[in-house]
């Protein structure tokens, strides 16, 4: 055994870089079993963030078609298979959606918007006749967006002929699941308007086709104001499952069209759903016996199946510890996206009788010694007024190296986006990153994760900005208490609305030393007017509706509370991003400058909102691992220092380069 070399938390040299980071930035996504045939999403950054369609482990599309669908802007599933073995999918730079015969260049079936990319489409299933499409079709012109659910005819009708496109349904904000009974007789969907989120209330609705073809009485059959319905899957032409919230927490129930209650499967305080922030995904999938697969647990989900004959669920014995809403099922046969912490997000095929699994596909052919991997230790803490808070604590790890006796690692508080997501334990080697270099990592899943029940959810109304920040520092007092970090050396990052409470965080504390927004909302008055439509009333139920809380939003606002910054903040941003768009980190950084604090701002062309490329992934851990070193006192090996501003906004940063040739210049350092 080779004895460890001594030398301080955040040196250590670490055989995982950045550039191995963002291969495994590879993501793969919503899977589709027919038979012994699976598709999934693939997105590679080391392809420019290009997603590609994979059946069976072969590429179907080729460059520079990219299959990804910006409805939401969040997108979703970008695909369907036909019954002929073709593929539609909507592409990236148009929108359009175009038929895929494997072998031949993609045909378009969908007319060429009058605005650019102002006609999307997402959430497909393939209707009863299979010569039509049903999906959501949102619309982008002058006078706003406006979405419907629609029929696309598959021969290419269409592309020629608007009208050819038939509306089926209209009249709410958004949709979602459209979903044709067995014998085509009916179509159930769900629907929500402004202000709620798919998580705060929404509507399942069915409606019967007349002798036209129209949709005749649509009717509400399960949902309301304040419970979340979702993801209706027909068993009958008169029965369905549906998830609902109304008791506290997503659970699957059944009910009929002809007035029944509807029946709870399998009672639980736990999700059997998460937060629907992208389209097409499924959390359950029923088997061609009746048998039903599902995902449940709290924080992170299982795989489980439940048999309605006996109203047992079972769990199989995989080694998986989550997975992702998005499931499908054929036969005996069912695919997931599945992970662990020391295994890496999977296509998995299981087999519902014997349990076996298969993987696919992997987002990481070869992950790193398992001794360099952090094991998560999952934590319920107590933050203020003794409410729980829920958090993985990743210790620093690495077999080459210890610390000199009596020295306590730096950490670094990850606060994941939404704010209604939540962070998993499945492997991320992006924290891995960290942890082995010596720093060590607590992931909070703040009040207002998803995960464990509604009412933990809903901790954040009208309190963004302050139950997020509390529970954060509430972590990192954990750690201190406990001896486990440096109280001296804490950071705080995280990406979009965890920008967001990163900003609010070294605004209202001193407790950090360092602070790192990605793409992170600093203004939020501002932001409702600039974001997209679908968070453009986000903000109402996290703050305050506008009018009657601009003294809220103005108190809570870290660009307004920027005088009081505790820290140096390192702000990276794509500047093409349509959901936190680059004035909000802009106004941070001129704010600083006047206060003569400390920044560096890293601005991104061609990126959105997540970043997707393997040199900006590059550019940004290798200047986020250099900014921690000179603000929590410790040496990083192979990482050149940036530059920390002080006293210049970014438009005033003469002789020095801009934000992208000094992310260029890091990601050729790199190479």
């Amino acid at each position: 055994m080779t004895a460890r070399a001594t030398a301080p938390y955040g040196s250590w040299s670490s055989p995982i870089s950045a550039a191995d980071v963002a291969r495994a930035r590879l993501r793969l996504s919503y899977p589709t079993i027919h038979g012994d045939r699976v598709w999934w999403q693939e997105t590679r950054p080391d392809k420019g963030g290009r997603t590609t369609i994979v059946r069976s482990g072969v590429d179907l599309l080729p460059a520079p078609w990219n299959a990804r669908t910006r409805v939401h802007e969040y997108g979703g599933r970008s695909y369907i298979p036909l019954p002929d073995g073709d593929v539609v999918f909507a592409n990236y730079e148009d929108q359009r959606l175009y038929r895929l015969t494997p072998g031949e260049l993609p045909r378009p079936l969908t007319p060429e918007p009058a605005q650019p990319a102002g006609l999307r489409y997402a959430d497909f299933a393939l209707a009863p006749d299979a010569q039509h499409i049903w999906c959501v079709c949102e619309g982008h012109t002058t006078a706003g967006v406006r979405r419907a659910i629609v029929a696309v005819p598959v021969d290419g009708g269409a592309a020629d002929n608007a009208g050819a496109i038939r509306e089926l349904v209209s009249g709410a904000d958004f949709y979602a699941f459209p979903t044709p009974s067995p014998e085509g007789g009916h179509l159930a969907w769900m629907q929500w308007s402004h202000p709620r989120m798919p998580w705060d209330g929404t509507e399942v609705r069915v409606a019967a086709f007349d002798e036209t073809g129209a949709l005749d009485r649509p009717r509400q059959v399960k949902g309301g104001l304040s419970e979340s319905a979702l993801a209706p899957t027909w068993l009958s032409e008169s029965r369905m499952y549906v998830v609902s919230d109304w008791p506290g927490w997503w659970n699957l129930y059944e009910l009929g069209l002809h007035g029944e209650s509807p029946q709870a499967l399998y009672p639980a305080e736990e999700e059997f759903a998460g937060a629907l922030w992208q389209l097409g995904g499924r959390p359950y999938a029923v088997l061609d016996d009746g048998r039903v697969a599902v995902l449940h647990g709290q924080g992170d989900q299982r795989l489980g199946l439940y048999d309605p004959e006996t109203a047992e669920l079972v769990d199989f014995d995989l080694p998986y510890t989550d997975w992702k809403p998005q499931l499908s099922a054929d036969g005996t046969s069912i695919v997931g996206i599945a992970g662990a912490p020391d295994i890496p997000w999977s296509v998995v095929v299981v087999d519902a009788d014997s349990g076996e699994a298969k993987v696919l596909r992997s987002e990481l052919d070869s992950p790193p010694e398992a001794a360099y991997l952090p094991l998560p230790r999952a934590q319920e803490l107590e933050g203020p007024f003794g409410r729980p808070v829920h958090a993985y604590v990743y210790p620093p790890s690495n077999p080459a190296f210890q610390a000199p006796a009596g020295e306590l690692p730096p950490y670094v508080v990850f606060v994941h986006g939404g704010p209604t997501d939540h962070g998993t334990s499945v492997l991320d080697l992006e924290i891995a990153y960290f942890t082995s270099r010596g720093i060590g990592v607590i992931d909070v899943n703040y009040g207002g994760s998803t995960g464990y029940g509604r009412a933990y959810r809903e901790r954040l109304r009208r309190q963004w900005g302050i139950v997020d920040v509390e529970d954060s520092v509430a972590a990192a007092e954990a750690l201190i208490r406990g001896g486990t970090a440096d109280p001296g050396r804490l950071a705080i990052r995280g990406g979009s609305a965890g920008g967001w409470t990163t900003l609010c965080a070294v605004t209202q504390t001193d407790l950090f030393k360092a602070g790192t927004s990605y793409f992170g909302i600093s203004d939020p008055q501002n932001w409702l007017k600039e974001t997209h439509d679908f968070e453009s009333t986000y903000l109402y139920g996290l703050i305050g509706p506008i009018p009657g809380f601009e003294r809220t939003y103005e108190e809570r606002s870290p660009v307004a509370r920027a005088s009081e910054v505790s820290c140096p903040v390192l702000l990276l941003q794509g500047l093409d991003d349509p959901i936190v768009s680059p004035p909000q980190s802009e106004r941070f950084a001129e704010a600083m400058a006047r206060k003569q604090t400390p920044y560096a701002y890293l601005t991104f062309e061609g990126e959105s909102h997540g970043f997707r490329r393997a040199d900006t992934v590059i550019a940004c851990l290798e200047a986020e691992l250099a900014f921690y070193g000179q603000t929590l006192g410790f040496e990083p090996k192979d990482v050149a220092p940036i530059d920390l501003t002080v006293g210049r906004p970014p438009a005033e940063e003469a002789g020095a380069p801009g934000p992208e040739a000094a992310a260029s210049e890091q990601a050729e350092t790199t190479a």
